[in-house]
């Protein structure tokens, strides 16, 4: 009965993460979508004032134009790091985790198609950024957001002390910690002995 149960948990923490990775992919892919339709690359548009600039650039570097001119490597790596989610899926049982690597997962195959078939050609593709705030030094994009999330959540969750399966170390593995320990026999010489060491 409880590998049923786990079983079942573990396969809608399968499913939370690909509806996010899924969402997140839809939704960067859209807005990338609309910001080559309305918007010339380096136009400026003030969205939130000076809080908040959309400012269409190509990058063809890493999330926040981190190492431009390496764009195959990120490719390679970012392939690597979706093998390494899919493989890894299986051991969720909780959806916050799920959540977490969806995040992951959606950001990272939102940039991964830009890599693979935007121009100027596959696997060197220039990714679409167009999010600018002042506060920070880059232009980034949704995708590089939801990754961004994912981070924070990962960090909350890690934090809390939420394993993958969902439970946290409460005080009574603490306490079965000490039973056991109280458990353990007594290996101390006895009184007599230590007098008749002396």
């Amino acid at each position: 009965m409880e590998r049923s149960a786990s079983a079942k948990v573990s396969v809608r923490a399968i499913v939370v993460l690909a509806a996010v990775a899924v969402f997140v992919l839809l939704v960067d892919q859209v807005a990338k979508a609309l910001v080559l339709a309305h918007l010339t690359e380096g136009e400026q548009v003030p969205v939130l004032g000076n809080l908040l600039v959309f400012l269409f650039t190509r990058n063809p570097g890493a999330a926040f134009s981190i190492g431009t001119g390496s764009t195959w490597i990120f490719t390679i790596i970012a392939i690597g790091v979706f093998a390494f989610v899919i493989w890894y899926a299986r051991r969720i049982r909780t959806v916050w985790w799920a959540i977490v690597f969806g995040l992951l997962l959606g950001g990272l195959l939102g940039n991964l198609y830009d890599r693979l078939f935007r121009p100027p050609g596959f696997g060197q593709g220039e990714v679409i950024d167009f999010i600018k705030i002042p506060l920070l030094p880059a232009i980034f994009n949704l995708a590089d957001s939801a990754i961004v999330a994912a981070m924070a959540l990962f960090l909350i969750l890690t934090l809390l002390g939420v394993g993958l399966d969902g439970r946290r170390p409460s005080s009574s593995d603490a306490d079965n910690g000490a039973a056991v320990a109280d458990a353990a026999p007594d290996v101390r010489p006895s009184e007599e002995h230590r007098d008749g060491d002396a």
